[in-house]
Order: structure tokens, then C-alpha cells, then sequence
């Protein structure tokens, strides 16, 4: 058992995991972390529990794979429902607008546009609402750090592993948490 989680060292002076994470969400966020919580603790536990149950009933637990199988997945629901209730617990909601939706701010869509005309529209949010897919980045990111405050028309300059690329904020909305 010993070593069983050992990774290679990392100095913690660098390590990109040990950075302080803000701990913002939108409401949307939010509400779609306690439906996962729900579904969990409501759904699929009870449903594994089951499951480890009848292949307990079926005798020697050494050699009984669906036991196994089941235990572990149990064990990784568990530890999920264990990190989301804290996680909820730790996280600050942001469901108002800012005072000012001229300027750039956590929430916000913004758009840019870089030096070759491509535009590219983004939301700030928090860490655990990230989508590639939909183009929602981290409050935390080099990017939105750098946005953060900005004004329409403003450039920003971002260090990229390709080498620094400067965006033109084209546009700036909110969408209405109440609404």
C-alpha cells in the first residue's frame, strides 16, 4: 500500500496546482454543480450500493470481479460527492451585474478580435465552469487576467506558447442572472 499515490516531486514554487484559485461561480454554475450533487447522492449511489450488494451475496469477494468492479466505482462516487459538497461550500456565487458593464469583469462575454481580423467570443468564469467547447475560460487564466478591467476598444497584450498575441476587445455584454 505504501507509495500507492506517489507521483514525481514537484517543486511547489512552480507546481500550476498549488497556484490560488478564485473561488467565483456564476449561478448557472452553481446550480449545475448541486444537480451533479443531487444526481449522485440521489441516483447513482444508491444504484451502486445495489450493485455491491448483490455481488456480495454471490460469495467469495477474492475472485468476484463485478464486486470488485462496483466497489471502486462506488469508492469514486463517494470521493466525488465528498469534493463537490466542499467545493459548494467554499464557493462564492456572483449573481448580480457589476456596477459598470462598460468594463470587463468576471461573467462577462467579450470579444475579440487579433491582428489578422480572426474574432473570438469568450466568457469569464470560474474554475470549475471551464468549457473549451463553448469557450469559457477561467477567471484565473493569463488571458482573462489580463482582460479583467479593460474597456471596449482596449488591447491586450497575452504571452502565448506561439509567442505574444495582442487582442482588440470588439464587445462586451452581460447576461442577466435574474433573467
Amino acid at each position: 500500500m505504501k507509495g500507492r499515490n506517489m507521483t514525481r516531486w514537484r517543486d511547489p514554487a512552480k507546481d500550476p496546482r498549488q497556484e490560488p484559485r478564485s473561488n467565483l461561480i456564476t449561478a448557472e454554475g452553481a446550480e449545475r454543480l448541486r444537480g451533479i450533487l443531487d444526481h449522485l447522492s440521489r441516483v447513482k449511489r444508491p444504484a451502486i450500493s445495489a450493485k455491491v450488494g448483490e455481488a456480495a451475496a454471490l460469495g467469495d469477494r477474492s475472485e468476484n470481479a463485478d464486486y470488485t468492479y462496483n466497489k471502486k466505482e462506488l469508492n469514486r462516487v463517494i470521493a466525488r460527492i465528498r469534493y463537490l459538497t466542499k467545493r459548494l461550500d467554499e464557493l462564492q456565487v456572483v449573481d448580480r451585474l457589476p456596477a459598470d458593464t462598460e468594463k470587463v469583469y468576471f461573467g462577462a462575454f467579450v470579444t475579440l478580435e487579433d491582428e489578422e481580423g480572426e474574432e473570438m467570443r469568450i466568457r469569464l468564469v470560474g474554475h470549475d465552469e471551464t468549457d473549451t467547447t463553448k469557450r469559457w475560460i477561467s477567471v484565473d487564466a493569463p488571458l482573462a487576467k489580463a482582460l479583467l478591467g479593460k474597456t471596449l476598444d482596449d488591447e491586450v497584450t497575452v504571452a502565448a506558447p506561439g509567442g505574444e498575441t495582442t487582442w482588440l476587445i470588439t464587445e462586451i455584454a452581460y447576461r442577466d442572472p435574474q433573467g
